[in-house]
């Protein structure tokens, strides 16, 4: 559910970023009655609804929404769940399920006894995230910081690869380039000139993060960093951007051709291509 009103789930958010919370819904037919009568239950059988969220980026998990259903008449169920984007990340899993909410002994030879016996379940996803974690991204006045207050954006990198990338990146965007803050906004429906501003941001973000790991001596080809690490997802983005090339050679054109290197990582993101 947007600002502008409900949008089918897609199969991915390709501009969330962490400050943007979630909100979704999911209408169901449920006759209580047949599912009771076909799992074996008897009509007092007490039935629940419940929506559960699962983030593989976060490893988080949490209830969305539950509703009793009582009686045996078909109802229409309105499930909606309001999700924080800093609890978020990487693949977010959404289960829908039917389950028996108190022990039940009284039915048959083959129905579930057990409370918390599952009688449907259903499973959607939506992708937040690439291979790559990304990094948060603050709103902020630019007037108020040591940042031009002319720029639309800047990207704060930290210089220590073996630190966690969570506290080594942070996207800032100038509230007052309304432009920029504004396609942020609309990330999750952009329009065409929303999706130009993401685009150059993305290719810009791509840029200044690769740059920055070739000038660090120990980003070299063997180099082993820790998991969630800067140096990772820097290694992780650059095998993303340029397949089969080897860090060395790419380093070479850096230092040779500044100018024609930011052309070949133009191409590598493919900036534009998507619109």
């Amino acid at each position: 559910m947007t600002e502008d009103g409900e949008v089918p789930l897609p199969e991915a958010l390709p501009h969330w970023d962490y400050q943007m919370n979630l909100h979704l819904r999911r209408v169901l037919q449920v006759d209580p009655g047949r599912a009771k009568s076909e799992a074996g239950l008897p009509d007092d059988a007490v039935l629940t609804l419940a929506a559960v969220w699962t983030a593989t980026g976060s490893s988080l998990r949490g209830p969305g929404a539950r509703v009793q259903l009582g009686g045996l008449e078909e109802v229409e169920i309105d499930l909606e769940v309001h999700l924080n984007g800093s609890d978020l990340g990487g693949l977010l899993l959404l289960d829908t399920a039917l389950v028996l909410a108190e022990a039940c002994v009284d039915g048959g030879p083959a129905a579930p006894r057990r409370a918390g016996s599952v009688l449907w379940s259903d499973r959607c996803s939506l992708r937040l995230q690439g291979d790559a974690p990304q990094f948060p991204m603050a709103v902020v006045d630019f007037a108020k910081t040591s940042f031009p207050d002319g720029a639309a954006w800047h990207l704060q990198i930290g210089s220590n690869l073996d630190a966690a990338t969570m506290g080594s990146l942070l996207l800032l965007i100038n509230e007052k380039n309304s432009v920029t803050a504004t396609a942020f906004e609309n990330a999750v429906k952009p329009r065409p000139v929303d999706r130009v501003v993401l685009a150059a941001v993305y290719a810009d973000a791509a840029r200044i993060m690769i740059e920055h790991a070739l000038r660090h001596e120990e980003f070299v080809d063997d180099a082993h960093f820790g998991e969630d690490t800067l140096g990772a997802t820097l290694v992780a983005l650059f095998h993303q951007l340029f397949p089969g090339s080897s860090i060395n050679d790419a380093r070479l054109r850096l230092n040779r051709s500044p100018s024609l290197f930011t052309s070949d990582l133009q191409a590598a993101v493919k900036i534009f291509k998507e619109l």
